[in-house]
């Protein structure tokens, strides 16, 4: 007699057909050659250095169906802040007149950025200035309401470094960018609320993420192994770390 009570369910089997089909996409895109700015504030310069390196994560860390489809739609709620912000009244572009996004390169191409959009203009009760560096992010409803109540800057430093280090990046391309403080905007996924704040430019933070790129990237090529973090596996970034296993079987 057949056993069925093995079988997976239908949703599971849909599941795992959507995640094949997604991880199989992306294997077939080419892999960054450089570091992303977006990446800079993480707190591990080790990390940081696997990343860039593409050095294999551990078995069962690698990158799941599921963390892709939560990106997707992130990016597709970014999409619709951007429609929204625009009725609104904000002259905000997302994409260069001749296309593709707004972006920097510099070290050779070696540090590169992408970023969600210039803002123009404003509804004038606002008082914002421009042109204004526009970076959107969605977040689940305990995280939406920590960085509500703290501020990105303390609840969110990963993306304060990001939106630092794209203000100075950007300056050479767009003039005065990074004299007017940034809009920073979250989208609660539970709730569809929005959170709207101005980051004024962090110069010293700015500079402390670019001397971090050229610190990972120097230890690179030289074939040096960047200090960990932490002194231990168990802390808590460690152990949501893809390299953990790896890191920790480094001699230092």
């Amino acid at each position: 007699m057949l056993d069925f009570n093995h079988r997976p369910r239908f949703h599971e089997q849909v599941s795992g057909l959507v995640d094949a089909a997604l991880v199989a996409e992306r294997g077939e895109q080419t892999p960054r050659d450089y570091l992303g700015a977006s990446r800079l504030g993480v707190a591990c310069e080790r990390a940081l250095q696997y990343e860039y390196l593409h050095v294999p994560k551990d078995e069962g860390r690698d990158f799941e169906g599921r963390l892709m489809r939560i990106f997707e739609v992130g990016h597709t709620l970014e999409d619709l802040a951007i429609r929204w912000l625009r009725l609104a009244g904000f002259e905000l572009f997302a994409r260069k007149a001749q296309g593709g996004q707004f972006g920097f390169s510099v070290a050779r191409g070696r540090i590169q950025g992408h970023v969600d959009g210039i803002i123009n203009a404003a509804p004038a009760e606002l008082e914002m200035k421009f042109p204004a560096l526009f970076e959107c992010k969605t977040m689940n409803d305990k995280s939406w309401r920590d960085t509500v109540k703290r501020g990105v800057a303390v609840s969110k430093p990963v993306y304060a470094a990001q939106i630092a280090i794209y203000q100075a990046y950007m300056e050479g391309s767009i003039p005065g960018i990074s004299k007017a403080p940034a809009l920073f905007t979250a989208i609660n996924k539970d709730t569809q609320e929005i959170w709207c704040e101005l980051v004024p430019f962090d110069a010293a933070l700015a500079q402390a993420m670019s001397d971090r790129a050229v610190r990972v990237i120097s230890a690179s090529e030289a074939g040096d192994t960047l200090p960990r973090h932490t002194t231990t596996p168990t802390h808590f970034e460690c152990r949501f770390c893809s390299w953990q296993d790896r890191c920790w079987k480094e001699a230092t």
